[in-house]
């Protein structure tokens, strides 16, 4: 029998049962329980199908969502999940970490008045189901390529462009700094949004299917990026980007001022079992510690989250503007003021004090003024709003900018923007060298892994255009030749 669908007016939104606050804060396992079957079906079924889908429209990866919503509610999972896959690399991810409240979910025609379709947690269940089913297949292309392709850096970028391009027969080989593949999806976001055996069989299926992996491998230091580049067809450099934006405040040097990727990556690291001499000696571990986190995005929530679990006595955010005003997931910071994390809206850092590491810092009111070129208000000092906070770790969660890779490559060759990011045709992803192409973060800075994906796929789209055309034109002087 077909299941009825714009079941919305009869069906009310739910979300997955959420653990209890005292239980989660104990662990770092994922904070909502699985769909069953049943659930999973009733809530597809509240799609309304509508004739322009804003959800899809809004999905950087353009995901068929009410595709694959209509499936999963006639229990077709596996035509659900092929339909899922074919637009995006990692659906369980995404179903787990995207900001679904700012995206697809944000954006349903059915959102006000009877709160918008589950997305995000269906898609986890409809690929959850596939993993468990052995739907997920590694990749087997119909006829290998000769030409290989070297892709530096092994983030959702890196990876999805990987999958693309084997899918079509290149040879494939990943070059990353870390011990793990992954990027911020094993280091810098925490087991409680997502766990990290989801992206470790991500990676395994991947090497399945004959991608190689060089991890522990710098750029430059292991071997010289124009060593790859005469090894390989096509260069796609896919870094991301990670160095921490500072508080231009006195006492921002003192110890026990740390950046935001500091403390998580040292934190995930424990939880994959690694020794960790930074957090076993205390250093980076919030337990039975005053913690102040600057900031307002999704990496000031994952501090603040993960500085409550370690044990903290008290966790604090302070954001110079206001909640509406707020860059981060609004489900995350509702996660997080359950768990017991303060926050000071409308607050900026303007001094740390301390002796042989922070004690206090001062902290000054701020008032909104006009938008800025973001659209949000801009923050103004208040001179007469000056307080000071107890603290013993301070974490800066203030975004992230490019390294200075043409250096750190020793290759000046690259250009880059103004920004620091690497500058490259936005129509084909390529750099101003040819044959190198850039995708991710390193080339529109700090962003979702939606959106990493969203330029894997598209630099490996270009990669393949420039190979083959290459390859016709190249036999094309040969047939001439003859």
């Amino acid at each position: 029998m077909t299941t009825k669908l714009l079941q919305f007016v009869n069906e009310k939104q739910s979300m997955p049962e959420k653990r209890i606050t005292k239980k989660r804060l104990k662990d770092f396992k994922e904070i909502y329980k699985q769909f069953d079957e049943k659930e999973a079906k009733k809530q597809a079924s509240r799609c309304s199908q509508c004739g322009i889908p804003f959800c899809q429209v809004h999905c950087p990866v353009q995901n068929n969502i009410p595709d694959w919503l209509k499936l999963a509610a006639e229990n077709r999972l596996k035509e659900a999940y092929e339909v899922s896959q074919s637009t995006n690399n990692f659906p369980e991810i995404c179903g787990s970490i995207c900001p679904q409240d700012r995206l697809c979910e944000g954006n349903c025609v059915i959102e006000k008045g009877f709160e918008s379709v589950t997305i995000g947690r269906v898609e986890k269940h409809i690929t959850d189901t596939a993993w468990e089913k052995g739907w997920v297949k590694p990749v087997n292309p119909p006829i290998e390529n000769n030409k290989s392709i070297g892709i530096i850096g092994a983030g959702p970028a890196g990876m999805a462009a990987a999958e693309q391009l084997r899918k079509k027969g290149y040879q494939i080989e990943i070059y990353d700094r870390y011990d793990r593949a992954g990027g911020l999806m094993i280091y810098g976001i925490p087991n409680f949004k997502l766990e990290k055996y989801v992206v470790e069989r991500r990676t395994q299926i991947l090497k399945k299917g004959g991608i190689v992996f060089h991890q522990n491998f710098e750029v430059g230091k292991t071997k010289s990026f124009d060593h790859l580049r005469k090894k390989h067809n096509a260069i796609l450099i896919a870094t991301g980007v990670y160095k921490a934006r500072d508080l231009d405040i006195p006492g921002v040097k003192l110890p026990n001022v740390f950046s935001a990727l500091d403390f998580l990556i040292t934190s995930n690291r424990k939880g994959l079992g690694d020794d960790v001499p930074n957090f076993d000696n205390g250093k980076l571990n919030a337990e039975k510690k005053n913690v102040v986190v600057v900031g307002g995005g999704d990496t000031a929530m994952d501090c603040v989250r993960t500085a409550v679990r370690q044990g903290a006595i008290r966790v604090i955010c302070l954001y110079r503007r206001n909640k509406e005003n707020m860059p981060g997931s609004m489900r995350e910071v509702s996660h997080a003021e359950e768990e017991g994390v303060e926050f000071n809206w409308l607050s900026t850092p303007v001094n740390i004090f301390g002796n042989k590491q922070v004690e206090t810092i001062e902290v000054a009111k701020v008032k909104l003024g006009k938008p800025d070129t973001s659209g949000r208000d801009t923050p103004k000092i208040l001179v007469n709003g000056i307080s000071k906070l107890k603290v013993d770790m301070v974490i800066k969660a203030l975004g992230f900018d490019p390294e200075p890779l043409p250096k750190l490559f020793n290759y000046p060759l690259l250009k880059v923007t103004q920004w620091g990011t690497i500058k490259v045709d936005h129509k084909t992803m390529m750099t101003s060298e040819p044959g190198i192409f850039a995708a991710g973060d390193i080339v529109r800075g700090g962003s979702l892994v939606v959106w990493a994906i969203k330029d894997g796929r598209d630099a490996a789209e270009s990669i393949n255009n420039y190979l083959s055309n290459n390859a016709s034109e190249e036999n094309l002087k040969q047939s001439v030749s003859v």
